[in-house]
């Protein structure tokens, strides 16, 4: 999500990472472009971004700007395509909210749906990859990103043709990651992790934590098998 994108499975104690991203975060990368066509930040800009997407309908149909798709083996990238669409919005065919008086310009909500389904497909492709990889056929989506409908439904359609199942979640379970640490922390405790049982005054914070940095104690281990 903004700090992390991440596909990952389970595998011989710890969650490995299959693929990621080799820049920015996802939802750094929609945060920022939020704030450079002026979106607000209420209740948030990733899903004022979803907002204007929407407005994508049979009736009514935005325009679709081809932009740059990243996808390098397993990883992604977004820095440069954030780069490009910035910089879009510096010309004089952006008319921002519009209306479009010609098929040259365009307006926020083209942008907005055009990054999404990028970005989207980019992160579908590799999570498609990892599943192929590990012969696995369920997802779960998680991070604030994960909240946003159409990544779900996108993601969806992937997964169940290929004969799987999706699991979603809503923001209630997706955008607190200090609750995500703790539940982590009280696994790690419960199960007799020496890692995880340590003094307050020997803390610390550790921002760029890998994920498969830690040892998933409280799942049976499965050498050679992913889940």
């Amino acid at each position: 999500s903004g700090g992390n994108t991440q596909v990952i499975a389970y595998s011989d104690g710890r969650y490995r990472i299959f693929g990621e991203t080799i820049d920015i975060a996802v939802g750094n990368c929609l945060d920022r472009f939020a704030r450079v066509v002026g979106l607000s930040n209420d209740p948030s800009p990733g899903y004022n971004i979803e907002l204007e997407a929407r407005k994508h309908t049979a009736e009514n149909q935005l325009k679709f700007v081809e932009l740059p798709y990243v996808v390098k083996g397993m990883d992604v990238s977004f820095s440069g395509l954030l780069t490009f669409i910035e910089d879009m919005t510096k010309k004089k065919t952006f008319v921002g909210d519009g209306p479009r008086e010609n098929d040259d310009q365009l307006t926020t909500a083209d942008l907005c749906y055009s990054l999404q389904e990028t970005i989207f497909a980019m992160l579908i492709e590799i999570t498609e990859r990892t599943m192929a990889h590990c012969g696995q056929n369920s997802v779960l989506i998680v991070g604030g990103v994960g909240c946003n409908k159409r990544l779900q439904g996108m993601m969806a359609d992937m997964v169940v043709d290929r004969g799987g199942t999706l699991c979603a979640m809503d923001h209630r379970y997706c955008i607190d990651n200090g609750a995500m640490i703790a539940q982590a922390g009280i696994f790690g405790l419960q199960y007799g992790s020496n890692d995880m049982v340590v003094e307050m005054k020997d803390t610390e914070c550790t921002q760029r934590f890998r994920t498969d940095a830690v040892e998933a104690i409280w799942r049976k281990r499965t050498r050679g098998k992913h889940s």
